[in-house]
């Protein structure tokens, strides 16, 4: 059988090893016992488990060499804290702590700002959590940690929502070999067509284009239903400048649709 050579951060992910439970427990114990060699063997033995869960990001925008390091990290302090008492395979303890190294980086380099109090709790409800995992061994409640962290429970909820990295419309959920679906697919509005969507993104781009007045006499003819003669008072000017206005605004915003027609 031929092996296909796949390269992530310059490591062909083909000659990876691939420990047994009993040879990972034996290299633990050597670890702990001093031996940084072992040390060495625990890391190159799990890179191809770091390597499938930075798959389930492959869709991020993030580069898979980038995020392929981040796991690293994730590895190493999990073998760093690892203990052989906890008497499970090594694998189960460390999926946890790579998939949140993971996903730490990536609300770090969120492209939506989130307030500095939000993301504080957000870190301190995380941190709270791997740190129950690591001695119980399974997640905490909302509740739980809401108790370990002496934040209320909406406020955490609240906070981890603000947080997480948007996806894309374009982004595979389901794919059975045959062609994919899309979470575009899945969106569907039972109450505005396709049409008035369309609509309604050119109409708020085209009045963006125009200058700040002639927004405000649009805005107050066709939103809050003022007459000409209402506006030009409360702006200071003739009925028939605001006429002119509103004449020449509607214009732009006719010759802009002929333009995308």
């Amino acid at each position: 059988m031929v092996r296909t050579k796949v390269e992530i951060c310059g490591v062909d992910t083909s000659t990876l090893p691939v420990l047994s439970n009993e040879v990972m427990t034996q290299t633990f114990i050597r670890f702990q016992s001093g031996d940084m060699a072992a040390r060495e063997e625990l890391v190159m033995g799990n890179l191809r488990l770091v390597l499938s869960l930075v798959q389930r990001f492959a869709y991020r925008g993030e580069q898979a060499d980038d995020l392929f390091q981040v796991g690293c990290i994730g590895l190493i302090k999990s073998i760093e804290n690892f203990d052989l008492k906890h008497n499970v395979r090594f694998s189960t303890y460390a999926v946890p702590m790579i998939i949140g190294e993971i996903r730490r980086h990536l609300r770090d380099h969120h492209p939506v700002r989130v307030s500095r109090s939000l993301r504080d709790i957000a870190y301190k409800s995380m941190k709270a959590k791997e740190q129950f995992v690591v001695e119980n061994l399974h997640e905490p409640t909302m509740q739980q940690l809401s108790e370990m962290t002496d934040i209320p429970h909406e406020d955490i909820l609240f906070a981890l929502d603000a947080i997480q990295e948007p996806i894309s419309l374009q982004e595979p959920i389901y794919h059975d070999g045959g062609d994919p679906v899309y979470m575009l697919d899945q969106l569907k509005d039972e109450h505005v067509s396709e049409e008035q969507w369309s609509t309604y993104v050119f109409m708020k781009e085209s009045i963006s284009k125009l200058d700040l007045r002639q927004q405000t006499i649009l805005s107050k003819r066709y939103y809050y239903g003022e007459t000409q003669t209402e506006i030009a008072k409360e702006l200071g000017i003739s009925q028939a400048q605001i006429s002119r206005l509103e004449k020449h605004a509607i214009s732009i915003i006719q010759e802009q649709y002929h333009q995308e027609s």
